[in-house]
């Protein structure tokens, strides 16, 4: 049986069936608690940053929660709106008339064009998952992708700071940087000491947690809402009306809440496919199809890495269950879904064992909208809009690029050019414009054109329980679908795997991380991956998975080792002379034993590293010149390889 290490003591795995929901129940239902609090208050600020209804978060977190769990086998992911999809949604209402409350009906119109999309796309992702495409995540640099989400992020704050404040946002990202200073000037001072104090409880929580380990138990977002709640209603901010401050006139009043209908079941809102007929539709189909997957199989395959007990999900499968999921949140009026990362982190932190946790969290979440509703509406719009600023900043916080500075220099200009792009275009073009700068960046690397989509791989049979894999030319992003399919090959035959790179000209960082996965997944099945050849090789960086560039000449010299008698030295030094043979070393005295007791003579031996004709020179003077002389002379010669800077001439 499978065990894990945990708290110091081996545990098996969950069972992850129906057999064993009530093995598992008491710690699934627990971590789905305390998700159901974080997701709360994530998905009413995510929804309505996006210009869909507020409750159109919990639409989709129900239905990622309950649909998913029986498609899915990925066991500790959570299925939810994520903020990475904010900028790709309030896009698409944007196109399609979205007015920002100024004109409802437009509102509604747009909402319901954006719902046909949703469908398309989630279609799209059916047929992804059906294809086994799920390796579609490994295609993107994960430069490029975190660059990208490092722009979301800062769209994220540019768009909901101003909220915190009690102002309104519009405009690209770089109009709403200079925005900034007046919307601080303008602010609404009773919706911004809630929104302030809301951003410092976000930030000062978790570092406060460290010390108060009772604390931990309580997800950030809900100390907001204690915090928010009283607050709000002490300053009368949902009463409609206007107060004076500083001698000037602020407006209070239910905008400034959240607004949730008494019936969660009257909210529902289908499709309005029109916007299908429209090519800017379909650009809204492509990014949500495509971004929403490539992060839910990122955040997949991280959970993956941090599930306690190692188990590991069919991206496929995980993929084609997010499409379900997609399609009948649209068909109802949810916003798009992903594999969250951040409450599937706070799932495993608190102690979930299988997908039920996931389940059991969206249950929570259809039980409270249901049954309180009222509650929601006490909810000030600058506590959520907090939430979300903290939400930007974890994706564009500053150790993101000291830790791609660490990882290599060119990853940072990718990461940094992807994050500039995607703010000055938008994130198809953004993320394309990071992926070509990839590509210029391998190809001054020295990459060969005609390898940057196609790995050049050459198969030998070792014996009966390992292969020899040598690879030329390079291993990078764009090339690595194809390569892992052949290692993928062998570890299903369950074979042992050694991978020669000794004539790759580049290894990036993405295939160096690839090929650390597929060390531990090899171990699993208790194989070995062995990469070797990385002798000519250089680290871009000190980072352990950094890109490696061969910038080495590796050459084969012959080792010659002669052994004589005291008496063949000059000898064999005049023969070293006559050849030009100036760099060797000499050893002495050796002593060897004779078969008379207490007798021995002595030896000298001397060594060289020659070239190929010299050493055969060499050889042929010795067997001319010293063997008949000396016949107890030995001589040995052997290939060794030595690596060299480029510079160098091997030759000298």
């Amino acid at each position: 049986m499978s065990v894990s290490k945990l708290n110091g003591a081996q545990e098996p795995v969950p069972n992850a069936g129906f057999s064993g929901m009530g093995q598992n129940f008491k710690k699934d239902f627990n971590a789905g608690f305390l998700v159901f609090l974080i997701a709360l208050p994530l998905c009413l600020g995510i929804s309505l940053a996006c210009g869909y209804p507020a409750i159109a978060g919990i639409f989709t977190a129900v239905v990622g929660a309950v649909v998913t769990t029986f498609i899915s086998n990925s066991q500790l992911t959570i299925k939810g709106p994520a903020a990475g999809l904010i900028v790709i949604a309030i896009g698409a209402v944007t196109d399609f008339g979205y007015t920002g409350g100024r004109d409802i009906a437009a509102d509604i119109q747009a909402y319901r064009m954006a719902l046909g999309v949703g469908v398309a796309a989630g279609c799209l992702q059916i047929i992804f998952g059906l294809l086994r495409v799920g390796s579609l995540g490994d295609f993107f640099p994960l430069c490029a992708v975190h660059g990208m989400l490092a722009a979301i992020g800062i769209i994220v704050i540019l768009k909901q700071f101003p909220i915190v404040l009690g102002g309104t946002a519009a405009g690209e990202p770089f109009e709403l940087m200079a925005e900034i200073p007046r919307v601080i000037i303008d602010m609404n001072p009773y919706i911004a000491a809630i929104g302030i104090g809301s951003l410092i409880i976000m930030f000062g929580i978790p570092k406060i947690k460290h010390k108060y380990k009772i604390l931990q138990k309580i997800p950030p977002p809900m100390f907001v809402l204690f915090f928010a709640i009283p607050l709000c209603l002490s300053l009368g901010v949902p009463n409609e009306g206007i107060y004076v401050f500083e001698g000037y006139e602020y407006n209070l009043g239910k905008e400034f809440m959240v607004n949730i209908p008494g019936n969660m079941f009257k909210a529902i809102a289908f499709p309005d496919f029109s916007s299908l007929k429209y090519i800017a539709g379909w650009k809204w189909v492509i990014m949500f199809a495509l971004i929403g997957s490539i992060e839910s199989l990122l955040s997949a395959k991280a959970i993956d890495i941090l599930d306690p007990w190692k188990r590991k999900t069919n991206l496929d499968r995980d993929l084609f269950a997010v499409g379900i999921g997609n399609t009948l949140c649209a068909f109802i009026g949810g916003l798009p879904m992903i594999s969250e990362i951040v409450r599937s982190k706070a799932n495993i932190d608190n102690g979930a064992r299988t997908r039920f946790a996931n389940m059991y969290h969206g249950l929570l979440l259809l039980l409270f909208v249901a049954l309180v509703p009222f509650l929601l509406c006490k909810i000030p719009l600058a506590a959520l809009a907090a939430m979300l600023v903290y939400t930007g900043f974890q994706l564009t916080a500053p150790k993101e690029f000291v830790h791609t500075y660490k990882i290599g220099v060119e990853q940072l200009v990718i990461f940094v050019t992807t994050l500039v792009a995607v703010l000055a275009t938008d994130l198809v073009i953004g993320i394309a414009i990071g992926i070509g700068a990839k590509f210029f960046v391998h190809i001054i690397n020295g990459v060969p054109l005609r390898s940057l989509f196609r790995p050049y791989l050459d198969v030998k049979i070792k014996d009966d329980k390992t292969v020899v894999i040598f690879a030329s030319d390079s291993a990078v992003f764009s090339n690595w679908i194809p390569f892992r399919k052949q290692v993928e090959y062998f570890l299903k035959e369950d074979k042992n795997v050694i991978l020669n790179m000794s004539k790759t000209k580049l290894i990036d960082h993405s295939v160096m991380g690839k090929l650390n996965e597929f060390e531990h997944e090899f171990e699993r099945k208790n194989l070995t991956l062995e990469v070797v050849g990385l002798e000519a090789h250089q680290k871009l960086s000190g980072h352990k998975l950094s890109a490696m560039k061969h910038n080495r000449e590796l050459i084969v010299r012959k080792h010659v080792s002669i052994v004589a008698e005291t008496g063949a030295q000059a000898l064999v030094r005049k023969g070293f002379m006559n050849l030009d043979i100036a760099r060797f070393a000499s050893i002495e005295p050796v002593k060897k034993l004779t078969d008379t007791p207490n007798a021995a003579y002595s030896l000298v031996r001397i060594e060289a590293l020659l070239q190929n004709e010299k050493a055969d020179e060499l050889f042929e003077y010795l067997r001319e010149e010293i063997l008949p002389k000396h016949p107890d002379t030995i001589v040995s010669i052997e290939d060794v390889e030595m690596v060299l800077p480029y510079e160098r001439n091997p030759q000298k």
